[in-house]
């Protein structure tokens, strides 16, 4: 299940398995499961906490999973950092877990991801017989991780600052950091604020460039491409691309009948739809397949110059963009 489905919707089990990549939400779901399985009064004495690389055999975890609770209704033990064990010792592992008795709980923090293929998640191992936590942030837990962390520091942020810091690809803990830096002010925080304060500007202007070119403002859009490339020739045209290819898929989504954009993309509704009624269906789901395919070109190493990818690629936007008016000015 996904963190905040644990959250709102408590579950026990005597193995708890804590995967996926958010250390921050891997540290809040462990101390939600302490907190509901055992009073504070009761911890000193009924909960054990371990590293797994600092253990030369798993006997110490297998006895305190073992021992019977003092003077509580559990016990719970804790094996921290599993995800950095290789194979042999993560099977060992496993087959202590599923000796554990009714009546105690093991919880295993194994951050990797649950479709991992190596190594191969703890969590799938065990089977049914494991509640799993994934700590993986959808676009969803982002967005309530957000608005969580505002209400924390009594701030509010404009739309457009919301956006670029909830689509960020930073940890949470960086998100997090931001936030409360930018609350210092005691102000609405804007786009402006994020800009120059953050750790996300490239995220920013990689989502600035995509709304330049989508609108067909090409220099504008390339002006902002060249700015990334200059700090990181090498990695700039990933983030630039993928930002493209999302704003396409918004523009199609709102050009299909019916279609309807997610939360975190109301606050631009009007904008969107205007590209959208500008683009049609068949032109934003060509541009979106475009920057899909310059995407793939770049991260697969086919593009020789991922510079000359982006050029196309916003040449291109601009182009269509041009064309949809010409044909509306003729309609």
């Amino acid at each position: 299940m996904k963190f905040y489905d644990f959250v709102d919707k408590p579950r026990a089990a005597k193995l708890v398995v804590i995967e996926g990549v958010e250390r921050l939400f891997a540290d809040r779901a462990l101390a939600l499961v302490i907190e509901r399985l055992l009073p504070e009064a009761e911890r000193d004495l009924n909960l054990e906490r371990f590293v797994a690389t600092g253990l030369e055999s798993f006997r110490p975890v297998e006895a305190a999973v073992a021992a019977l609770p003092f003077l509580g209704s559990a016990r719970v033990v804790v094996v921290r950092g599993v995800h950095e064990l290789r194979a042999d010792p993560r099977r060992a592992l496993v087959a202590v877990a599923e000796r554990v008795p009714e009546g105690n709980v093991l919880v295993l923090e194994d951050l990797v991801s649950p479709a991992s293929k190596r190594p191969e998640p703890i969590g799938k191992l065990l089977g049914r017989a494991a509640l799993r936590i994934d700590t993986t942030p959808t676009s969803e837990a982002r967005e309530r991780f957000f608005a969580e962390t505002l209400a924390e520091l009594d701030a509010t942020a404009e739309p457009a600052a919301a956006a670029a810091l909830i689509a960020a690809d930073a940890e949470l803990a960086a998100m997090r950091t931001d936030l409360q830096k930018l609350a210092l002010g005691g102000s609405r925080i804007t786009l402006a604020d994020v800009m120059r304060e953050t750790l996300v500007t490239d995220d920013v202007r990689a989502y600035q460039y995509a709304s330049a070119a989508v609108a067909g403002r090409a220099a504008e859009a390339l002006a902002l491409a060249h700015e990334l490339f200059s700090s990181d020739p090498r990695g700039a045209a990933v983030p630039l691309l993928a930002a493209l290819a999302a704003e396409y898929g918004l523009v199609w989504e709102l050009a299909r009948p019916g279609g309807t954009l997610p939360s975190r993309a109301r606050w631009r509704e009007r904008e969107l739809r205007g590209y959208a009624r500008t683009l049609g269906e068949r032109r934003a789901r060509l541009g979106f397949e475009r920057a899909v395919r310059g995407f793939e070109a770049v991260v697969t190493g086919r593009a020789d110059d991922p510079r000359i990818v982006i050029d196309v690629a916003t040449a291109a936007a601009a182009r269509e963009g041009r064309r949809a008016d010409a044909s509306r000015e003729q309609a």
